[in-house]
């Protein structure tokens, strides 16, 4: 165990390229599932078919093999890219299509009543989606956006595979000088949980700055059933 933690360096530094390969990683996914997951819910069927393509190849597609095609094939092509890139890009795709997903069934589940009442406003359909839509939408997509980043953060070991010094990368050199496995895995471990956990509180408090702007803050009065059923979102979807 002392030796584990005379390298804690190497775990330091891994850990930061971990934190940095999630942060990357879901930036990247944010923006393809937003725009994505708003083309799946475009009248226009051409754009929904795109949201399909991206959608099913890239959920259907193993984080790991796209990092090794992005690293491995893609200079047999002509193209090379740092390993960072080619990792930060497989894990995007990866989790964006997942998210896109979320995105499209957050938006189609506001209640149809406020589809309906942008149309009444006449609203142009950015103005909907900008105003009314998106903003309860958000909402959510919290959740389960977080549950997205925690498995982003955890397919981040798979990029030790492409000579990405991160959290396993560093253990694995940790394990070999020190012959500790044991005490190597279990303090990555931990490490891991610990990234896991403040990446969870974050979301949290994104949640609860939402609900605080849409106005769905806890009352500090006893609520009244009925308005609890009333003001609870509805199953409809947007046209």
């Amino acid at each position: 165990m002392g030796d584990v933690l005379d390298s804690y360096r190497l775990l330091v530094q891994g850990a930061w390229i971990t934190i940095q390969l999630t942060v990357y990683g879901s930036a990247l996914a944010l923006v393809l599932a937003l725009v994505f997951g708003i083309a799946g819910t475009s009248r226009h069927r051409a754009v929904r078919v795109l949201n399909r393509v991206y959608v099913e190849f890239f959920r259907g597609s193993p984080a790991l093999v796209l990092m090794y095609w992005f690293f491995y094939s893609l200079p047999n092509l002509g193209l090379e890219l740092v390993p960072m890139f080619a990792g930060v890009l497989a894990l995007g795709l990866n989790v964006g299509a997942y998210g896109a997903e979320v995105v499209r069934g957050a938006i189609q589940s506001v209640p149809r009543a406020q589809y309906e009442a942008t149309v009444a406003l006449n609203f142009r359909p950015a103005q909907r989606l900008r105003r009314v839509l998106l903003p309860q939408a958000i909402a959510l997509m919290l959740p389960p956006f977080g549950n997205l980043l925690i498995e982003l953060m955890k397919g981040t070991a798979l990029v030790s595979l492409i000579t990405i010094a991160d959290l396993t990368f560093r253990a694995q050199q940790i394990r070999t000088n020190t012959g500790e496995t044991v005490w190597t895995f279990t303090t990555i471990l931990v490490m891991y949980f610990v990234i896991a956990q403040l990446l969870q509180l974050f979301v949290r408090y994104a949640e609860r700055r939402v609900d605080r702007m849409l106005g769905r803050g806890p009352s500090r009065d006893k609520a009244d059933p009925a308005t609890v059923a009333a003001s609870a979102p509805g199953g409809g979807t947007v046209g």
